[in-house]
This record gives structure tokens, C-alpha cells and sequence, in this order.
């Protein structure tokens, strides 16, 4: 495992969990389920896109510290609960950082997420250039 790196954002419940931000073995990062969070509160209720932009900004620094930029990204998993209503800021949001680089997505409703407040949940997977 000396080639495992594990990343940290500090989140609340990585510890009780049992998970890293994210996670690099090799080129391969591998970012979890992020959202909008800081400490226990979460960002921007009510705010599909906002809620987006937070999300993918804890997931960009997770990819900064495992030594990553975001065009090493090759797929996202955006997790919705709503997708009739917010896809489209939601997706507004994800091509903001995302738009020249296209990664393969995925985005699916889902029912809820562990706080009521929480809109959206993204993954990354990234495969860095050597």
C-alpha cells in the first residue's frame, strides 16, 4: 500500500465512516460522493446550482492535493434528488468547470441524501497524465 495516498477534506464523517475524500493508487484519483457541505452545515439550500459549484470546487481541491488538475477528470456521477426540476442548473453548473473538458457523466435521481437540504452528490474519477 506505500502507493496509496489517501486524501482528507476534514469532513465530519470520513472519520466515523470510514472513507477518504479521495483516494490515489498510481494515476488513477478517485474522488467519493461530495456535496456542499462545511463542518455540519450545508451551503446553498435551495440552490441546485450553487449547491454544484460548492461541490465541485471540495471536489477540485481533493484532485489538487492527490496531485491532480480537473482535465485528468474522465468521469463524474452526478446524483440528484429532484432531476426534473434542477438538471438543467445543475448541469449549467458541472459544464462551468467542465465544458472543454467533457468527461464521460452520468446523473440520476435519487431519493434523498443523509441531510434533507442536500440537492446534489458528485464522484470524479480522474486518471492523471504522465
Amino acid at each position: 500500500m506505500s502507493n496509496r495516498l489517501n486524501i482528507s477534506s476534514g469532513a465530519i464523517l470520513e472519520d466515523l465512516v470510514g472513507y477518504s475524500r479521495a483516494v490515489r493508487i498510481g494515476n488513477t484519483v478517485e474522488v467519493s460522493g461530495s456535496t456542499s457541505v462545511e463542518g455540519d452545515k450545508v451551503l446553498h439550500p435551495g440552490d441546485p446550482y450553487h449547491q454544484t459549484i460548492a461541490t465541485l470546487e471540495t471536489i477540485q481541491k481533493a484532485l489538487d492535493q492527490a496531485g491532480a488538475k480537473l482535465v485528468d477528470v474522465i468521469r463524474t456521477r452526478i446524483y440528484v434528488t429532484d432531476i426534473e426540476q434542477d438538471w438543467e442548473a445543475i448541469g449549467k453548473a458541472h459544464g462551468s468547470f467542465f465544458s472543454d473538458i467533457q468527461p464521460a457523466t452520468t446523473m440520476i435521481e435519487v431519493s434523498r441524501f443523509i441531510h434533507p437540504d442536500m440537492l446534489v452528490e458528485i464522484e470524479a474519477t480522474a486518471i492523471i497524465s504522465e
